[in-house]
């Protein structure tokens, strides 16, 4: 289901794929880190090639629209960065501006297309605001922080999931690796 249908939050594929096996237990689902190798073992499988040139092509659209976005401080963070991205997966950002609102005006102001959706307010350090987009025909998703936010070690817990985030040098290096691996030559 993470690998082919892009679904993006490990708690919720574990309940859908527990009901449809029938365990009952928690202790008998496995754990986050366990269900990442699978799906790094899945792509490598059976999208190696598919797989090794869309990390490429997502990870070069993410830091386009980093480049676009630096004065808000992006961060690339999620199935992309992981190198878990599959066929259905968002680019996701988290940027952490003065205020919500400059990163709307930016984009009226320029012009882009995006959708307002409303996070969920149980996170106590969550974003303020979520703006989904196409770029190039890649769907993004920015998740909107104060700027005391960045500070933190970790971004919101996604079912327990520690997420890393990265800045556009670290992105950068990661498309190098990627080419190298996929034999694209940018």
């Amino acid at each position: 289901m993470i690998a082919e249908d892009g679904i993006s939050d490990y708690g919720f594929a574990k309940r859908k794929a527990a009901r449809q096996l029938g365990a009952l237990a928690a202790d008998e689902l496995p754990n986050n880190a366990e269900i990442e190798a699978e799906v790094r073992t899945y792509l490598a499988v059976f999208q190696d090639e598919e797989h090794l040139e869309r990390q490429y092509v997502m990870r070069s659209a993410a830091v386009a629209v980093m480049r676009e976005l630096e004065p808000f401080r992006p961060y690339l963070t999620g199935p992309v960065l992981e190198g878990t991205a599959g066929r259905y997966s968002e680019v996701e950002i988290d940027l952490f501006p003065e205020s919500a609102k400059e990163v709307e005006i930016f984009f009226l102001n320029n012009d882009v297309a995006y959708e307002h959706r409303e996070p969920r307010r149980n996170q106590p350090d969550g974003p303020e605001a979520i703006l989904v987009f196409d770029w190039d025909d890649i769907p993004f998703k920015l998740r909107i922080y104060s700027p005391d936010v960045e500070r933190l070690n970790r971004r919101g817990n996604h079912g327990a999931r520690q997420m890393e985030r990265a800045r556009l040098s670290v992105v950068e290096a990661l498309i190098n690796e990627t080419s190298a691996e996929a034999h694209i030559h940018p």
